[in-house]
């Protein structure tokens, strides 16, 4: 690969890590080590498909790896290791906490689905990614798509549920 496709690349990398990041740790369950394993994997293939993909959509192309080897890696039964992080200091009290524990609240009921219902929940709606785009990515039909979003939702909305239910 020449010098300037490999400056696209760096560029392309870059300037979505972080987005992408996201997605992969959504799609692993908010396991942070992960996602960056699983990150770290679609990108090593996009590198070597980046001739071909690169003039058309790279960012589709990961997203696709990134889901299919999210489903392989949840079939696994064992990890291995199971590395924490150090705990951070404790945060100031203030609006953006609210947020912040829904959003991890939600996460969390996010990693309860399977991982198909996941996949498509969270490109549909947190990548706000068209269902026939989601379709591709899954490789199935809009119709699975469709009842797979909505099955996740329903479960979402079940879970959440459950959680603020006082105990008796």
């Amino acid at each position: 690969m020449g010098q300037l496709r490999a400056d696209e690349f760096d560029r392309f990398v870059a300037a979505r890590w972080s987005a992408l990041l996201h997605l992969a740790r959504l799609l692993t369950g908010g396991d942070r080590h992960r996602a960056e394993d699983l990150l770290q994997e679609a990108l090593v293939k996009l590198w070597f498909a980046w001739p071909k993909v690169a003039e058309q959509a790279p960012e589709a192309y990961v997203r696709r790896v990134l889901v299919r080897a999210a489903a392989r890696s949840a079939r696994r039964r064992w990890w291995g290791e199971h590395p924490m992080d150090q705990l951070p200091d404790p945060p100031e009290v203030g609006d953006e906490i609210a947020a912040v524990d829904e959003r991890t609240r939600l996460e969390a009921m996010l990693a309860l689905l399977p991982a198909r219902q996941r996949a498509a929940v969270v490109l549909r709606y947190y990548q706000d990614l068209p269902e026939q785009h989601v379709a591709e990515v899954l490789g199935c039909p809009v119709g699975t798509v469709r009842s797979l979003t909505a099955r996740g939702v329903a479960r979402l909305r079940q879970l959440l549920a459950e959680a603020v239910k006082p105990v008796e």
